[in-house]
């Protein structure tokens, strides 16, 4: 279970695609072969049968798509402050290398170190962020630094530091008692999946569609988020009306993006408002 609440924490999730680029070098494909016929046999090679076309794939063999992150700071004063960064910002497909990177050295140069806060982030979120740093020349100095002891300080490579939570693990359940994101949110009375899947992404991915991909991956930051408000309370760290802030927090973070255009998280809200949060 968790052991405290941090004054800074980064709760995030990612979105990736199959990369034809890696597919053609993985199984040595001709240059000029179209990415949907390299993605057919990526998925060949990953496992494909009639009832699973798309099996999950490697992700080293993927490329990350888009990135969102809830940032919850303290302040001197006692407050907390709540921010929503998402890449890409402008609609349009970015550079993996920067995209990776800016995520990257931004939380390895964050003063004080964050708690970085995923669901099931230690198989897929973080290694995919390594491996594909690695691929494309990313330079994480900040992030990749470790301490002489688990103990002292944030280590974002060590189970038993308290850097990296990883929900899933946390909760949890094993074989078919390991509940989804989207199962442990129903549960709570949380949005979970809305509009889309991880399935999807590579349908939006071909279609240029990059906003919905980080809409989408936005619901599921704030999600995660959530659920960790819910953990930390059930660990006894929040007590119960500080819960009820932290909540409003993030509705009023919410309404803020939607006031700037974020038109896309009034649908959050709304199947938030219909669920209820089972533990008001």
């Amino acid at each position: 279970m968790l052991r405290s609440v941090p004054a800074h924490v980064w709760a995030f999730d990612l979105e990736w695609a199959p990369d034809p680029g890696s597919g053609r070098r993985a199984y040595d494909l001709p240059p000029d072969m179209p990415d949907e016929e390299v993605y057919r046999i990526m998925w060949e090679h990953g496992g494909a049968t009639a009832e699973e076309p798309r099996p999950y794939l490697k992700t080293m063999l993927c490329r990350v798509v888009s990135v969102a992150v809830v940032i919850r700071r303290d302040h001197e004063t006692g407050q907390s402050s709540l921010t929503l960064f998402s890449l890409p910002d402008d609609g349009r497909p970015m550079d993996e290398k920067e995209l990776v990177g800016r995520f990257l050295r931004g939380l390895g140069e964050a003063n004080p170190r964050p708690q970085l806060v995923g669901f099931n982030s230690r198989s897929a979120d973080l290694p995919i962020l390594i491996q594909r740093g690695i691929a494309r020349g990313v330079v994480a100095a900040g992030f990749s630094k470790r301490s002489d002891k688990p103990w002292e300080g944030y280590d974002y490579f060590h189970k038993n530091s308290e850097g990296h939570i990883d929900l899933k693990e946390v909760i949890g359940g094993w074989g078919k008692a390991t509940p989804s994101l989207h199962e442990f949110a129903a549960a709570c009375g949380i949005p979970g999946k809305i509009d889309t899947s991880g399935e999807n992404v590579i349908d939006l991915w071909l279609d240029g569609d990059v906003r919905s991909i980080v809409n989408y991956n936005e619901f599921d930051a704030l999600t995660t988020y959530l659920l960790w408000l819910r953990t930390a309370r059930f660990a006894g760290l929040i007590p119960a009306e500080r819960h009820e802030e932290e909540v409003r927090l993030v509705r009023e973070l919410i309404d803020r993006r939607i006031e700037k255009g974020g038109d896309h998280l009034e649908r959050y809200l709304a199947k938030w408002d219909r669920l209820g949060d089972g533990a008001r």
